[in-house]
């Protein structure tokens, strides 16, 4: 076989047409050989003898896409030291374009004896690891363009390739619960009658099932538990994991675009899937362990702020340099519209604080492409001090987790709530203003994967997370949720038509509010999870969206309502507005009313009192379509509608008085105690001054007639 001395940039697998070159870190290996895997078990082990600023590399003409590969890693083994170098262990590579097989979990992948956490262990790992994969980087995107949906116009789609796909009706069997099943016609034309902008994709970088979920008979469904950062999720693959993957990615990608869909990923760099001191030996950790993560002041053990067992070193040079090769490449080889980062604030944590100015932040603010995507921050972690909400550089916008609070405490009738709601309605100034930041700064949910979903949130007090199998101690107890009388199901049909109505409030505020909206993937259907609300190991019906069957009344009521309420919002500007209310008039408009007025159900103007009183929970709120400040994309003056919204989330029924002064009639749009919820055009009319009685738990938009 031919070696030559290759490059030693780009790391990875670099297949030119006519050979591949081989290039991969580590600064504590002696000697590192590249091992070519054949299918009958046997390799072929080429030593990496060329070395450049740690980096070792070699071209082998004639290597192709598919052949399989990984490395072996002579050096010290010294874990007192933070050292776990054993060349028996055969380990990913860290710039893996695509990643074949499975972990087995047998003793070998490990490197110690069980039961002897101190000793070595040098059986072979081969036989029972995954594999590295040359992959042709070659794709004709045709003319493929990135949709750059303005944030203003984004409805973001929180959804697992496998759980939206497995049991959709109209899709072949085969493609079910994979990359082809997104791309499939079905889904996406429910995406865009939703109204979708976006598809929030949860984990689809190769992970790994951890071992003790896989004795229990679970799994990581999730997928929080990666082990390669350029690779695509082979389990997602329809047909292949040799590379067949990274191409079945492609063209799902390039169909959502076709339909005007973005495509952002749940990233997932705060660790790694070999977890703590006593995880295996897949990839970093052999390669180099003190260099890719944080250890403790022992450094046999790992600091760990993300609850798994490790964190990513995010000082050091090679660790920021593998986030950000990745990260440009899933935007220009992949195609992707933007990430969400996983627990981002141990992104932060440069040394020990969480630092917003810390060299991951400094480096996405000067990219030219990273720079350029939608850039979104889960803004906690499990460290000290890691509650970071409001707290990410200008260019991030965050999942706002003081919305989701504030809305569920308001609709479940918690007292004091009426000032907080008011700024998370309004875009949560009190976060983001004083940092240059903008409404739009705010992702907007009241559920998402992690947690409740819509329909059991409003139909379960306590967490039911028995079936993952620790004695239901895991997962959030406070949800902040209300069973509207009865734990879990029922057949009464006055619980049952509360529960609606609440989520038609949840989805009518979600709609209604400044910022980014986010839809939980199956909530337009009411999908239940049993009142699990940590259903991370559950890869079967409990997590799957069960798609309604035709004739299905309740979940095709809710997905209509979504629907209206989604198109609402992209009808009307002033739903959406990209600054700031600034509670006066706006100059140049055509009347002398305030951008946004507030109002007590009797119709006045609200006072300090007002919104301090324990017991309030019911107001007005008046936004003036004539009054948005912000100009159209070509300098013009944007006008639109004006509009009422009338909150009574106390549980009696109460009189609206319509504000006199703001608009002499007026038209019911929306009024989540009737059934279909949204009646545009076709509401009653009701004139300045004029009394509307709303239940309890309900909601009426109104919009001015002029």
């Amino acid at each position: 076989m031919q070696v030559w001395p290759g490059q030693t940039y780009p790391l990875g697998a670099t297949y030119d047409g006519a050979g591949t070159n081989f290039a991969v870190y580590s600064e504590a290996a002696n000697r590192i050989e590249l091992c070519l895997l054949h299918d009958d078990g046997s390799e072929t082990a080429v030593e990496l003898r060329e070395t450049d600023a740690f980096v070792r590399h070699a071209y082998l003409p004639g290597i192709m896409p598919g052949q399989r590969y990984g490395f072996r890693v002579h050096g010290p083994y010294e874990p007192e030291r933070g050292h776990r170098c054993n060349s028996a262990k055969l380990l990913l590579d860290p710039y893996a374009r695509a990643i074949s097989g499975s972990i087995d979990w047998g003793e070998s992948v490990y490197g110690y004896h069980f039961g002897k956490p101190d000793s070595r262990n040098d059986m072979d790992s081969a036989p029972h690891t995954m594999s590295s994969v040359v992959v042709n980087p070659y794709f004709d995107w045709g003319d493929d363009r990135l949709p750059r949906t303005d944030y203003h116009r984004t409805v973001l789609y929180e959804a697992h390739v496998k759980g939206l796909t497995m049991l959709h009706p109209e899709l072949p069997e085969e493609l079910r619960g994979t990359y082809a099943g997104l791309a499939h016609p079905a889904v996406i034309e429910h995406l865009t009658e939703l109204g979708v902008t976006a598809l929030e994709l949860m984990p689809v970088h190769q992970f790994v099932n951890d071992h003790r979920l896989v004795d229990a008979g679970l799994g990581n469904y999730w997928g929080y538990n990666t082990i390669g950062f350029f690779a695509p999720h082979n389990a997602y693959a329809s047909w292949g994991d040799r590379g067949e993957q990274v191409l079945e990615f492609k063209q799902a990608v390039r169909a959502l675009h076709r339909a005007g869909i973005e495509v952002i990923l749940d990233v997932v760099y705060n660790h790694t899937a070999e977890g703590n001191h006593l995880g295996p030996t897949l990839s970093f950790r052999g390669l180099d362990n003190a260099q890719y993560y944080r250890l403790a002041d022992n450094p046999r053990y790992y600091t760990d702020t993300t609850g798994t067992g490790n964190s990513l070193l995010m000082r050091s040079p090679h660790v920021l340099q593998l986030i950000m090769d990745s990260l440009r490449y899933w935007v220009t080889e992949m195609h992707v519209d933007g990430f969400r980062f996983d627990l981002a604030a141990t992104l932060a944590r440069q040394f020990h604080e969480v630092d917003r100015l810390s060299s991951f932040f400094d480096l996405v603010q000067q990219d030219p492409v990273v720079s350029q995507v939608k850039l979104i921050a889960e803004p906690w972690d499990v460290g000290e001090g890691g509650y970071q909400v409001g707290n990410f550089p200008p260019l991030w916008t965050e999942w706002n987790g003081k919305y989701r609070d504030t809305v569920r405490d308001l609709w479940r009738g918690e007292p004091r709530t009426l000032a907080e709601f008011a700024s998370r309605l309004t875009g949560s100034s009190d976060l983001y203003q004083d940092d240059g930041r903008r409404p739009l700064a705010s992702i907007n949910f009241t559920t998402c994967h992690d947690g409740f979903t819509l329909h059991d949130l409003v139909s379960y007090n306590e967490k039911h997370n028995e079936a993952n199998g620790e004695s239901n101690r895991d997962g959030e107890s406070h949800n902040r949720s209300w069973n509207c009388g009865v734990e879990g199901d029922t057949d009464d049909p006055e619980v049952l038509e509360l529960r609606n109505r609440q989520m038609r409030n949840f989805i009518a505020t979600l709609m209604l509010s400044q910022g980014v909206p986010m839809l939980s993937h199956g909530d337009e259907f009411a999908r239940t999870q049993g009142g699990n609300n940590n259903a991370y190991c559950q890869d079967n019906e409990v997590s799957w969206v069960r798609w309604p069957e035709k004739g299905a009344e309740t979940d095709t009521t809710m997905l209509a309502f979504t629907q209206a309420m989604v198109w609402l919002r992209r009808d009307h500007p002033v739903f959406r507005r990209r600054r700031f209310f600034h509670g006066r008039p706006v100059e140049g408009t055509h009347d002398d009313l305030s951008d946004i007025s507030w109002f007590t159900p009797e119709g006045e103007e609200m006072t300090q009192q007002d919104w301090q009183a324990a017991h309030a929970k019911a107001m007005t709120v008046f936004l003036n379509g004539g009054a948005i400040s912000e100009p159209g994309p070509r300098g013009e003056r944007i006008s639109d509608d004006s509009f009422l919204l009338m909150f009574n989330a106390s549980a009696e029924k109460l009189e609206f008085v319509v504000p006199v002064n703001h608009g002499e009639q007026w038209q019911i749009m929306v009024d989540t105690a009737r059934p279909e919820g949204v009646t545009p055009g076709q509401g009653e009319k009701v004139d300045g001054g004029e009394r509307i009685t709303m239940i309890g738990r309900s909601m009426t938009v109104l919009m001015r007639l002029e």
